[in-house]
């Protein structure tokens, strides 16, 4: 993965499991700092990639096109930049187009590339929507991130059952009634 140094980062794995006490040589853990540094490209390979990429192929708006596109429960995954550790949910992304739509699928490689850098929830919600009102420049967009963090629930308060929900609104989804209905929608159970 381009700019991920793995090496250094296995060295660092192996550092930190001498550091707390292990042999990183031992038969359990001498693999170690590779998967881990194999995970972390994953985990950072949206580091120096456009969001906007995803966007490109656009389609017109037509008659047929509706006056609301929302895709719900995109999965979520990304590393909170406070303590490295995952945060993982949903997000429903909501936009009104004025000129042009993109294909669906598209929509969650946004999310995914965003989130695959060191990030924070609230920041990631915000970005998404900037992402999408940049390359389709709709008359309204709308992102919700419902979310669980480790540092909440493995560390400190160890709250497991707890989620953290972010929003961000652009343009007509900026009020809040213009974006109540779809609020609903969000939260609808499915047939």
């Amino acid at each position: 993965m381009a700019g991920i140094d793995t090496d250094r980062i296995a060295a660092a794995v192996a550092e930190i499991l001498a550091a707390i006490g292990e042999d990183p040589t031992r038969p359990g853990l001498v693999d170690t700092p590779r998967r881990v540094a194999l995970a972390h490209a994953e985990y950072f390979s949206g580091l120096g990639r456009d969001p906007l990429e995803h966007l490109a192929d656009t389609l017109p708006v037509d008659s047929a096109t509706g006056d609301l596109v929302l895709l719900r429960d995109i999965e979520v995954r990304s590393m909170c930049e406070h303590h490295l550790l995952p945060f993982t949910g949903v997000a429903h992304i909501a936009y009104v187009p004025r000129e042009k739509i993109i294909g669906l699928g598209r929509l969650p490689l946004v999310v995914d590339t965003l989130a695959s850098r060191p990030q924070l929830q609230e920041r990631l919600t915000e970005e998404i929507a900037d992402a999408v009102q940049a390359g389709l420049d709709p008359r309204g967009v709308l992102v919700v991130i419902d979310a669980a963090h480790q540092c909440v629930s493995a560390r400190g308060v160890r709250q497991t059952r707890s989620s953290t929900v972010t929003m961000a609104a652009r343009g007509t989804l900026a009020d809040p009634v213009g974006r109540a209905e779809i609020i609903m929608m969000i939260g609808a159970p499915r047939d």
